[in-house]
């Protein structure tokens, strides 16, 4: 049989049934990519047209949050644990700063309770030495400025928490986890229980819970109520002194320079009202007018003035 060699025949490359042209590729590929950035877009309209709106927050008849109220009360309380007390250096600033937020963020600012603000009390818990306490009321500039000169006294607003607080408003809303910028309620025209009012109330509870020994308190006697049953002091810090802590309350009744002399001293029944609700808690009690170390500071503004040239 003789030996057979098959040769390879050159046959033309039969067209394939989805050949494209390079330009109609081109043109597919671009409608592709416009098809799918229509349908991005219309998913994109579709969800935000779904998407639950918020509810615009309530308006309210108060001054609403203070403006960058986070910030200012991380800046306050790292001023007063680094460089006022550093003996306090070890408050975790951040996590105060958190508990704060979070005691009235996302709840209804009508309905805000003393519960709210434990873990800030916790977190901002700070021990106050014997006889070194200061009560006010109606004469948060005078008792400032006497705590001011004598840094070994406390106000309320001496203190850290009290420090990081003072001249701040705040609300939320219970359908935002947002602060409300725009109103918060007001004490008397919306809510008592609002979350200013409620953490006042509870952190001067505390402040005068935590008061022992001889304590003060700076009375305005140049207002016609010196001794108000419906002030902090009056109604809360008062009732909170612990009988068994604090021996004697005593009272500044301070007057202005330069306008009317007084409304009440120390010999006006307002301040017998005063006298014997600390009788019935078993607390002592003694009043001064014109306590002197103050007066000295009244004068530096005004060393003309009559009053102070005795």
């Amino acid at each position: 049989m003789s030996d057979h060699r098959f040769s390879s025949v050159p046959t033309e490359e039969e067209p394939g049934c989805c050949h494209l042209s390079r330009k109609v590729k081109v043109c597919l590929c671009v409608l592709l990519c416009v098809l799918l950035c229509v349908l991005v877009a219309v998913a994109v309209v579709v969800g935000v047209l779904m998407w639950p709106r918020a509810t615009p927050p309530r308006a309210w008849n108060g001054t609403g949050s203070t403006p960058h109220f986070s910030e200012i009360v991380l800046g306050r309380c790292f001023t007063y644990t680094q460089l006022l007390r550093p003996e306090l250096r070890h408050a975790d600033c951040g996590q105060i700063g958190k508990a704060f937020t979070n005691a009235f963020l996302s709840k209804d600012p009508c309905h805000s309770s003393e519960q709210d603000y434990q873990l800030l009390l916790k977190l901002t818990s700070q021990t106050i030495p014997c006889h070194s306490s200061v009560f006010w009321s109606k004469s948060t500039q005078l008792a400032h400025l006497y705590t001011r000169v004598r840094q070994d006294m406390f106000t309320l607003e001496d203190t850290l928490i009290g420090y990081i607080a003072d001249g701040l408003n705040w609300c939320g809303d219970a359908g935002s986890y947002e602060m409300n910028y725009q109103s918060c309620p007001h004490w008397r025209k919306d809510c008592i229980n609002n979350p200013v009012s409620v953490f006042w109330d509870t952190v001067s509870k505390r402040f005068a819970e935590n008061a022992c020994g001889e304590v003060q308190v700076v009375l305005n006697g140049s207002v016609s109520n010196t001794f108000d049953k419906n002030s902090t002091f009056g109604r809360v810090e008062i009732h909170n002194l612990h009988p068994g802590k604090v021996s004697v309350l005593k009272a500044w009744v301070m007057h202005d320079i330069g306008g009317v002399y007084s409304y009440h001293t120390c010999s006006s029944p307002i301040i017998d009202d005063l006298k014997f609700i600390l009788s019935k808690r078993n607390i002592s009690f003694t009043c001064e007018d014109d306590y002197r170390p103050i007066k000295f500071l009244q004068c530096v503004k005004s060393p003309e003035d009559s009053s102070c040239r005795k």
